[in-house]
């Protein structure tokens, strides 16, 4: 078992350090609001601290789920960032999404003082997280690092992989999100034709579902699509703040990726209309106004 840090405990972070504190690792928690540090407090045995300093004191891993770039800096390396409670030999893992620049920045700056990093952002949005069965992008400059915190991250991960240096489980968020954005573009498109030619869409989901077109997102969001349910799930404003990484990264690698622009843009004209917290999957609005 191990001595764990955790900070942000938002529908993500919340639902993972309880997993933490029931598999037994010792579990100390930070977050901006109290009332969610004691909230988690009075269904799991965690220790509410007043900064991510004090959570960090003593802790062989300390997890992070938080906003943006900005908001990991904060948390790492603030007045009272995790940084000024750490110890030589210990662990980061960012969940995270981020940008890698990020990532890299963060490892390179942690390294200096004797601490390892993991950026490790998540997908399987909040249900993965309350059902433990979150899969996990890993990078880092250190395979030893990598082979300490895995065991751990196990207890709310159905999968877990190292895919390269420090940056490199960020960017496989942003392949992930890259597809994602495309399936539910495609997916919004053909259940507005279903209902144009007059068909029972609920029936062509059922159908499509179990052939070649089958997917996450069609299984888990083409009914409620359909019925016009967005108030849960992975938000526009994350959304359209993930794809602006990637497309920043794509630009700067010379990998083209216009449909990923082009539903970005889509995403902006959501939160323009105030859907900002809707599901991602409220593209289908676009074409019912």
């Amino acid at each position: 078992m191990a001595q764990v840090a955790y900070c942000g405990l938002g529908v993500m972070g919340a639902p993972m350090a309880r997993h933490l504190a029931q598999a037994g690792h010792e579990v100390r928690v930070h977050n901006r609001t109290a009332s969610k540090m004691h909230d988690l407090a009075s269904i799991a045995v965690v220790t509410p601290c007043s900064s991510p300093q004090d959570a960090a004191r003593g802790a062989d891993i300390v997890m992070l789920c938080v906003g943006n770039d900005d908001d990991v800096r904060s948390v790492v390396f603030g007045e009272h960032g995790v940084v000024h409670g750490l110890s030589r030999g210990a662990v980061v893992v960012d969940h995270t999404t981020t940008s890698a620049d990020l990532s890299r920045e963060v490892s390179r700056r942690l390294a200096e003082i004797g601490v390892d990093f993991v950026d490790a952002p998540v997908s399987g949005g909040q249900a993965g997280a309350e059902n433990g069965t979150l899969t996990v992008m890993c990078g880092s400059d250190s395979a030893g690092a990598f082979d300490k915190v895995a065991p751990v991250i196990d207890a709310y991960a159905k999968s877990c992989v190292l895919l390269g240096s420090a940056g490199s489980g960020q960017l496989a968020k942003m392949v992930n999100q890259i597809c994602i954005a495309g399936v539910l573009e495609g997916l919004a498109e053909g259940l507005n034709f279903a209902v144009a030619a007059g068909l029972d869409a609920h029936a062509v989901v059922d159908v499509i579902s179990k052939g070649a077109a089958q997917s996450w997102q069609m299984e888990n969001r083409g009914h409620t699509m359909i019925d016009g349910k967005f108030d849960f799930g992975f938000a526009v404003e994350w959304m359209k703040k993930d794809l602006s990484y990637a497309l920043s990264e794509a630009a700067r690698l010379g990998a083209p990726v216009p449909l990923a622009a082009e539903v970005l843009s889509f995403y902006e004209e959501l939160m323009n209309a105030g859907d900002s917290r809707s599901d991602t999957s409220s593209l289908v609005r676009r074409y019912r106004r």
